[in-house]
């Protein structure tokens, strides 16, 4: 078996707070909580930050960094029919400076298949990728 090139590990405790040792420490909530505390994250935005970031970086990788690129996700909630619970409807946006539709199109469709976040989620029915016409960040 292959090591890990990188490990890290997360807990959430009751006191409302998810940390990465040594690194990340917030304040969470579940958005569904009337009373929730507004300045805190949820695990929607976590995903969204998670796989742009992982996306983008992965993009990046492929086109040299000699191009700008940009991932934006979209996270949505939604109940399931028939419950119980919810689940994610993710969609993701990558845009490369100078390219045309095409090619951003390849780009993406590598990206997404290289990027470990992408191959985590990608095969849910509720998980789709989108190019979008350049807009810097």
């Amino acid at each position: 078996m292959v090591s890990a090139r990188y490990r890290t590990e997360a807990s959430n405790g009751v006191d409302g707070r998810s940390r990465v040792p040594d690194g990340l420490d917030v304040a969470v909530a579940s958005p569904l909580k009337a009373d929730a505390d507004p300045a805190a994250t949820n695990p929607e935005q976590l995903l969204a930050l998670a796989w742009a970031t992982c996306l983008n970086g992965t993009a990046q990788v492929l086109v040299r960094e000699q191009r700008r690129t940009n991932v934006r996700v979209e996270v949505e909630l939604h109940p399931v029919e028939p419950g119980p619970g919810y689940a994610f409807h993710v969609d993701a946006f990558l845009s490369a400076e100078g390219m045309t539709d095409a090619e951003a199109q390849d780009l993406l469709e590598r990206a997404h298949a290289r990027c470990p976040v992408s191959k985590l989620i990608g095969g849910a029915a509720t998980v789709h990728v989108h190019t979008e016409e350049f807009a810097a960040a």
